[in-house]
């Protein structure tokens, strides 16, 4: 029965490890890249911060494009 729990156990350890590091990429990417003008910087790593996953999803579709259109980074 361990083995199979262990089984099981690995694929979700891997999603949660790559999850992680996708969430500490896009804030820290938020973090120093975006621009200091207005509050759009604390908004979106507020954003991140609290909502996990799901904000740093929403910033890499919604926020990151039109960064990158607007400041070329």
């Amino acid at each position: 029965m361990a083995m199979l729990e262990l089984l099981l156990l690995l694929p979700l350890a891997g999603l949660t490890l790559l999850a992680t590091g996708f969430w500490v990429w896009m804030l820290v990417g938020c973090a120093t890249k975006e621009s200091s003008a207005g509050n759009d910087k604390l908004i979106w790593v507020l954003v991140i911060l609290f909502t996990h996953l799901l904000g740093a999803l929403i910033y890499l579709f919604v926020r990151r494009p039109q960064r990158k259109r607007e400041l070329g980074a």
